[in-house]
């Protein structure tokens, strides 16, 4: 077999010629967690670099945070329909 023919993608792959897998090569790396998320289409138009998502969730953040300073909450009883 040639090199160039080597090199260039199969329609198909058997088990075997994928190599031995390692058991649990990356369970540290899940167990500690992500934070990964999917957005939705329209909004992943909306928000087309991780600057802009981070941006925009830390400005919201911050505006919930002056929100719950400014007024205390209150009981469910209290609250308008």
């Amino acid at each position: 077999m040639k090199k160039a023919e080597k090199d260039e993608l199969r329609r198909e792959y058997r088990r075997e010629d994928l190599g031995k897998g390692i058991r649990g090569r990356f369970l540290k790396e899940y167990e500690a967690g992500t934070n990964f998320v999917l957005l939705d289409p329209d909004v992943a138009a909306a928000f087309p670099t991780e600057e802009a998502v981070n941006s925009t969730l830390r400005a919201l953040l911050e505006l919930a945070n002056r929100a719950a300073v400014k007024s205390p909450a209150r009981p469910r009883s209290q609250l308008q329909p």
